[in-house]
């Protein structure tokens, strides 16, 4: 079980916790590093593995949102169907300039409380588990169908940079909240650990690319408690 970046793609190194877990330096400043610096870093590796997560489910969007640029004759329709793409995930580099310091919190506690870190595989076993439930509620539902039904919800085509690139935000906010979820998954199971990123992105693409787009979506958290149920029972296990 692992919290942490995939090493192949932070090459940062991870360090062995109580449990057999394991935690990512990629929390901690290297030498010489400023904690803006670290955070950067973060954010630039956030925003590459979100471009990798959501951009097969979110190509489609921008297609359509292209088409109809071009039916009511907006100027430079490819243009703003980019700065839509620059909104969209300018939203997605905001949470994770909020999950750092939080990871930064995160580690500094497990370093100095070595009861915290023990709870750790508990604590991922049962945040993977709320997740799961999270797929199930209305609330995952209202915000999916405002990914899949973009134009829709108060949101109309403008013909200019800023009105593009605000359509893009709003719908950025609108999938980051029905990712909460899923995002939450990867950040617990291991966010750069390439098996977790393809797992997410899949099931991101499978539920707001699928007809049966709602049936799909708790499919997908029923997987998660389940996931969530067998890490629990492996910590037990485990002792």
């Amino acid at each position: 079980m692992t919290i942490a970046w995939c090493a192949s793609m932070s090459a940062m190194g991870e360090m062995d916790m109580p449990r057999g877990w394991a935690m990512s330096m990629m929390w901690m400043r290297m030498p010489g590093q400023t904690w803006s610096g670290a955070a950067a870093a973060f954010v630039g590796m956030w925003v590459v593995m979100m471009v990798a997560m959501m951009l097969p489910s979110l190509t489609p969007t921008l297609w359509r949102y292209r088409q109809a640029a071009a039916a009511v004759d907006v100027p430079h329709a490819g243009r703003m169907t980019a700065l839509v793409g620059v909104g969209y995930f300018v939203a997605w580099a905001a949470v994770g300039a909020i999950v750092f310091p939080l990871g930064v919190a995160f580690a500094a506690i497990v370093m100095q409380a070595p009861a915290a870190a023990r709870a750790v595989p508990v604590v991922v076993g049962m945040a993977v588990m709320m997740a799961g439930v999270l797929q199930q509620t209305a609330w995952k539902e209202r915000h999916l169908a405002f990914c899949r039904e973009e134009l829709g919800h108060g949101l109309t085509l403008h013909a200019s940079a800023l009105g593009a690139w605000r359509h893009g935000w709003c719908l950025g906010v609108h999938c980051i909240q029905s990712c909460a979820g899923l995002t939450a998954v990867a950040l617990a199971l291991g966010v750069m650990d390439l098996r977790v990123m393809a797992a997410v992105a899949i099931a991101i693409t499978a539920e707001r690319l699928a007809p049966a787009h709602v049936r799909v979506a708790r499919a997908v958290g029923m997987v998660v408690v389940g996931a969530g149920v067998f890490l629990l029972a492996r910590v037990i296990a485990l002792g």
